[in-house]
């Protein structure tokens, strides 16, 4: 990263966590929480509650979308994930209160997800993100993720079984196609040198495997083979359940568990935030498969995040990892 764009780079980031206005973390940084009320077999309440995202106070465009803003140059930006779930939250409520007003703030986010795929420059369909992002590698608008995929296909499947209108089938069906596509042919699919299966949350080479992406785009392709029943959806399920088993000791560091697989010389450990966001959904994925591999690393994680001395180790060392790197 050059100087000036670590010059903007902090300019920015000290306005979203430091400024008293609200920034992009105003709605990331809910507290996770498993949505007690979901069941897994079946399609009905998305599986983690969102509810804190629900009462995100803005900005907004004036269909009700809600607008991130990320301050500095980047400024106010739809985001595709945030969108989705921020319908979900609201889909959730309906669900538990059946007010109409809540369906009626998810279905506009279904909408607009319908009407904002997009081609890629290989004909793949994707929700793109139009603005720089400054990552590992910096992120050229417009780019794609495979979460915000996997979280759109979550709400267009239930909204679908809502409305039953089909321009909601047929975009979850269109959007879950990119999953199956490998990173070289436009798609968010990387199969490594092992052949473990890996959805993307940021399209870079060497990939980085964000952890949490990953299993919230999981989440999305059980929705929808819950939905559709299509071989594919499972085999996919299937194969990135073993990439989990053959690869979650890699996330973790011994007191903390890892954001990703940066290829730094630092390990990126998570925020607070994104540990407890894995804690919960390792829970998620064990209630969804059964699989001991996920409650072991849920309980070995629990146990960090209530270790003070943990907790302080981890945020030390990211603090030195955002200094020297991303």
């Amino acid at each position: 990263m050059s100087l000036k764009s670590r010059l903007n780079y902090w300019q920015r980031v000290f306005a979203s966590y430091l400024g008293k206005s609200n920034s992009q973390l105003t709605f990331w940084h809910e507290r996770p929480a498993v949505n007690e009320a979901a069941v897994f077999d079946s399609l009905d309440q998305y599986y983690m509650t969102f509810f804190d995202k629900t009462k995100y106070l803005g900005p907004f465009d004036s269909g009700g979308i809600p607008l991130l803003d990320y301050h500095g140059q980047i400024g106010q930006q739809y985001n595709p994930i945030a969108i989705a779930q921020y319908g979900l939250g609201h889909y959730n409520l309906y669900q538990q209160n059946h007010n109409q007003q809540n369906l009626y703030i998810a279905i506009r986010q279904a909408n607009w997800l319908v009407d904002n795929l997009e081609k890629n420059d290989q004909g793949i369909l994707v929700w793109m993100h139009h603005f720089d992002w400054e990552y590992r590698d910096k992120l050229k608008a417009p780019w794609y993720s495979a979460l915000a995929q996997g979280n759109g296909i979550s709400l267009l499947v239930r909204i679908y079984l809502t409305t039953k209108e089909e321009k909601y089938l047929a975009a979850a069906q269109k959007a879950f196609a990119s999953l199956l596509v490998s990173i070289k042919k436009g798609g968010v699919l990387d199969i490594d040198r092992h052949g473990d299966y890996w959805l993307e949350e940021t399209i870079v080479e060497p990939p980085t495997h964000i952890l949490n992406g990953f299993l919230w785009t999981l989440m999305g392709v059980w929705d929808y083979w819950l939905l559709t029943k299509e071989v594919s959806a499972k085999d996919l399920f299937d194969n990135c359940l073993e990439t989990l088993r053959n690869n979650l000791s890699y996330f973790d560091a011994g007191f903390w568990s890892l954001y990703e697989q940066s290829g730094t010389k630092m390990k990126m450990l998570t925020s607070r935030f994104y540990h407890s966001l894995h804690v919960v959904q390792l829970e998620i994925m064990y209630r969804m498969t059964n699989k001991p591999i996920f409650k072991f690393y849920h309980d070995r994680w629990d146990k960090y995040q209530k270790n003070k001395l943990f907790i302080l180790l981890s945020q030390m060392y990211k603090t030195v990892f955002k200094i020297f790197y991303y």
